[in-house]
């Protein structure tokens, strides 16, 4: 069962380490172009997910929690930005793009 526990972390270090090139070119970018909020939001909430099963099975006391507290807060922070940049393409006149653009 350790084994399982160490794969766990190992994948989601590699997802945390994903988060801040994301964060920063979504802060550089200024616009939601290439952006999906649905992603963002089915991302947290399979960390979200992953939560429950560590309080669950672990209680407050499982390691597990770290990463996933981690990488949502880093998912949060893209999300803030998001909106911040939608706000921006507003701003410029830009029309607002969103998912339902990609059909």
């Amino acid at each position: 069962m350790q084994i399982v526990k160490i794969l766990e972390t190992v994948m989601l270090i590699c997802f945390g380490a994903a988060w801040p090139a994301s964060i920063l070119k979504s802060w550089r970018s200024r616009t939601t172009k290439g952006k999906s909020l649905f992603f963002l939001l089915i991302i947290m909430a399979g960390y979200a997910a992953g939560i429950a099963k560590v309080l669950i099975s672990e209680g407050m006391g499982g390691f597990l929690l770290i990463p996933y507290a981690l990488n949502t807060i880093l998912v949060s922070a893209d999300t803030l930005i998001y909106f911040r940049n939608a706000a921006i393409d507003r701003a410029n006149g830009e029309r607002f793009f969103t998912d339902t653009d990609l059909k």
